[in-house]
């Protein structure tokens, strides 16, 4: 049965079954005490097993999974034997950087359409009402075929809800030019923020994400995030719209051997801190189901308490580092963090977790049937490629050797929603002046012309002239009806 080392003490291994890495699973310790670590020995040993996987490399130092790592030192050679690793060696992992901001890796696109407009309103931090609004254009957009592909086409639909917002109102739901502006302001924000670059084509093929090279090893796809976790916002929105769209994508293959496709999500906090209750919902959702789909997610962060227990429930795999119990919430930290593991009479969980030394874990993983097994207090291993940044020359490298760079590293600009607006404003133009002109009177001199519409009248009114003249026809007419009716009256009566 594949499997992937994670750590041992003197009596036991730990490793996690290949079978069970769809069922997800937590990292969790304090600053420094080797989640990033654990994080590649994991990623590098699924890659080893065939399966791609997904990280978002938040402190640059995780781009050393591309390279292979050093001429050991004394202390590793210490650990490597203590471990018993005899057939450790040095290599590095197939690696394909991405950046949202194209800088560090090729360019990451989705449309306006794919984000759609609930994480979109996320991202701009809009309330409930305008994110109501923004439903309502990206119903009209959809309805009128105006393609929503970047942030210009948003700005042009916006300004057009602005212009028609009662014809829209009339037809979709009440749409606010209060809450168009305040949407318009949101853009502005997006895009000072750089989220300009994200929105466009060509837009990420999912299949790009689960490629294996040619010798059968799984792409680590390392996403640089070191600007993007500056806005935490678009950083865990991002995230979550890429996982929602594994979800709705992929489809249903139950329990494998083992998973499609590995997701690390770092600095987990980010994605619940000031979660509205739909989206909280949406990610449960996701998590609880994306397993059928052979998909595992692995949440990393500080403290087990950042992901709420509805969703920590959900994670079969566990790694926890050190906690220090400074502070009350600490406290409560690691106690929450001690119960979460399935006991082990010879070990007290809650005091180990604050004297566990750096590279150290406690270790729970799934076995036989779906059981986790009881946590065991372990070195971690070392992973095989380097534990460090890398140098621009060689991420450089490693971009110019990469499958999908002629793919994304240019963008295709097609005609959408901006240029089919601006068409329609254009002829909208040009047909007002026409009417303007056909109505318009005969040029000449303006006091002529103002005596001449006196006398004579216009389209617009009757003149002087013709009103007399209707007058005059009125009493003609009037006064020579009564004559002949008297003359016929009489008539009548005389010959009675």
């Amino acid at each position: 049965m594949p499997e992937i080392l994670i750590g041992k003490n003197e009596s036991t291994a730990v490793a996690l079954e290949a079978r069970y890495g769809n069922r997800h699973g937590m990292i969790a310790g304090a600053t420094g005490t080797g989640k990033s670590v654990s994080l590649m020995v994991l990623a590098e040993g699924f890659s080893k097993l065939g399966v791609p996987v997904f990280l978002a490399d938040v402190k640059g130092d995780l781009a050393g999974l591309s390279q292979p790592a050093g001429a050991p030192g004394d202390k590793l050679k210490a650990r490597i034997d203590k471990l018993g690793l005899g057939g450790w060696a040095p290599a590095a992992n197939p690696v394909v950087f991405w950046d949202l901001f194209g800088r560090l890796g090729h360019p990451v696109r989705t449309t306006v359409s794919e984000m759609g407009p609930t994480l979109l309103a996320r991202v701009m931090e809009l309330n409930d009402t305008q994110e109501g609004v923004l439903e309502i254009l990206f119903k009209a957009a959809d309805d009128n075929g105006w393609l929503l592909l970047d942030l210009a086409d948003l700005r042009a639909l916006l300004q057009f809800a602005a212009e028609h917002a009662k014809d829209i109102s009339d037809r979709y739901g009440l749409v606010g030019t209060q809450s168009v502006a305040a949407i318009q302001r949101a853009v502005l924000k997006l895009e000072q923020a750089g989220a300009e670059r994200f929105f466009g084509e060509p837009a990420l093929d999912l299949a790009d994400f689960m490629r294996q090279d040619m010798s059968g090893r799984g792409v680590i796809n390392v996403l640089a995030a070191d600007q993007l976790i500056l806005q935490p916002r678009l950083y865990s929105s991002f995230l979550l719209w890429l996982l929602s769209e594994l979800f709705e994508r992929l489809p249903e293959v139950g329990d494998l051997e083992q998973p499609k496709l590995v997701f690390f999500f770092d600095e987990a906090h980010l994605l619940f801190d000031d979660c509205p209750p739909a989206l909280r919902r949406r990610v449960e959702q996701v998590v609880r189901l994306i397993r059928s789909k052979g998909v595992g997610v692995y949440f990393c962060s500080q403290n087990p308490d950042d992901v709420p227990d509805e969703v920590l429930g959900q994670l079969g795999n566990r790694i926890q580092h050190a906690l220090r119990a400074f502070t009350p919430r600490d406290q409560k930290a690691v106690k929450a963090a001690a119960e979460t593991f399935a006991p082990n009479p010879k070990l007290k969980v809650a005091e180990a977790i604050g004297r566990l030394g750096v590279g150290e874990a406690l270790v729970s993983t799934l076995r036989a049937g779906g059981v986790p097994s009881p946590v065991e207090r372990v070195l971690v291993v070392p992973p095989c490629c380097r534990i460090g940044a890398i140098t621009e020359e060689e991420r450089a490298t490693v971009r110019a050797r990469s499958p999908v760079g002629g793919k994304y590293d240019t963008s295709v600009e097609r005609e959408s929603a901006a240029e089919m607006l601006a068409r329609r404003a254009q002829e909208a133009g040009k047909a007002a002046p026409a009417a303007g002109e056909a109505a318009a009177p005969p040029t000449g001199n303006g006091w002529s012309d103002a005596v001449r519409d006196a006398l004579l009248g216009s389209k617009r009114r009757q003149g002087l002239i013709e009103a007399m003249g209707k007058s005059a026809a009125r009493s003609v007419g009037s006064q020579l009806g009564r004559q002949i009716m008297r003359g016929v009256l009489g008539s009548i009566f005389r010959g009675r």
